[in-house]
């Protein structure tokens, strides 16, 4: 491609004007040549360069109609072969050849004749190579597996050992600094409502949905009167036992829809037992409530302070009259005593041991026929 717009450039003027254009740059000095050199060299005298010549730039045809020209004609000359030459070198004409150019190897693309290739039907199949990558189809799919690579199990328990080999640097490295951003737990004492959620690490399940509210009457802002009545309405919801109400939802399509619902059903419940009918005419029922017995250590079982210190000084006294006994002889050494006697008696008794003697086993049982 550079070599055909190099060629239509020198087509382009020759065809505009006999005129060979003007170098862009000069040749440097031999001084300034060598980058690596630390002092200017020093030119001898015959390393001078010579002054640029416009004439010597022209070729022979160009440099005769040259010099058929007057001084004035020739000052205008190469004027104009400047101004040729900035502007055949100009970004837009270039564009403008590189446009024409790219269109003339189209068209010649188009109609050149191609080699029509059969499409397969199956659809691309991505390699294990191409796994994570953003466009599988650059990858290519895998080759014939010869036996000279690990199998595509081997690659993926790899694959999974490097994502935890990851996840443990992350444990060692990065967690520990999460330390700095760590605060006391401060248990809130101003909410008097409990929400509790439920999730499933990600997976999607129609229990994750279910909000449940928890609070305590005595937490509210309510006289004792206001808080009967509010027990009344809510019904089997509370628990008398642990003095708290217990309410769900899950009838709406996400978390917070359901936590709203349950926010405004308790200011709800809070206005109607401040402004609405109090129930004087209804009593309490707590048939729903099934009472556990709870059974309690008896108090006269449980030691107290005197009872732990006669124990421990009748344990004491125990030990002492165990001591006393052993010192003065009064407890009798069963070992001692048959020592003694052994000794006094001088008696060895020797005892033998049965020593089991090989009998032949017999042949077994033999079978005798009946004669008829």
């Amino acid at each position: 491609m550079a070599s055909a717009m190099h060629t239509l450039r020198l087509t382009a003027q020759r065809s505009t004007c006999r005129i060979t254009p003007r170098p862009r740059h000069r040749l440097l000095q031999p001084s300034l040549a060598n980058p690596f050199s630390c002092t200017a060299r020093r030119l001898n005298a015959d390393d001078t360069p010579a002054p640029y010549s416009f004439r010597e730039s022209l070729d022979s045809s160009s440099r005769a109609f040259y010099d058929s020209l007057s001084p004035e004609d020739r000052r205008s000359y190469e004027d104009d072969a400047i101004k040729l030459d900035e502007y055949m070198n100009s970004p837009d004409v270039e564009a403008r050849l590189n446009a024409e150019v790219s269109e003339a190897a189209y068209d010649i693309y188009r109609q050149s004749p191609r080699e029509i290739r059969p499409v397969d039907d199956e659809r691309f199949k991505p390699g294990l190579m191409a796994m994570g990558e953003p466009n599988e189809a650059d990858s290519g799919e895998d080759g014939v597996f010869e036996g000279d690579d690990m199998s595509s199990i081997a690659h993926g328990e790899l694959e999974q050992h490097r994502e935890l080999r990851a996840y443990a640097r992350i444990a060692a490295w990065e967690m520990p600094l999460l330390s700095k951003l760590a605060k006391p737990f401060e248990p809130p004492t101003t909410t008097p409502l409990r929400f509790r959620y439920t999730t499933y690490l990600g997976e999607t399940h129609p229990a994750a949905l279910k909000i449940v509210c928890e609070f305590s009457p005595m937490d509210l802002p309510l006289t004792p009167a206001q808080r009967l009545t509010l027990i009344k309405l809510v019904g089997v919801r509370y628990d008398p036992q642990r003095d708290l109400v217990r309410m769900s939802c899950e009838m709406f399509e996400t978390q917070a829809q359901n936590k709203r619902y349950l926010g405004d059903l308790v200011d709800t419940l809070i206005t109607e037992a401040k402004e609405g009918e109090g129930f004087e005419d209804v009593g309490v029922d707590f048939r729903h409530v099934k009472w556990k017995d709870r059974n309690e250590f008896p108090e006269g079982w449980k030691l107290s302070g005197g009872k732990r210190k006669a124990l421990e000084e009748r344990r004491e006294e125990r030990e002492r009259n165990e001591k006393e006994r052993l010192e003065s002889g009064r407890i009798v050494d069963g070992v001692g005593v048959i020592e003694a006697a052994m000794r006094a008696a001088k008696v060895e008794e020797r005892v033998e041991i049965p020593v089991s003697k090989r009998v032949a086993a017999g042949r077994g049982k033999q079978k005798v026929g009946r004669q008829r």
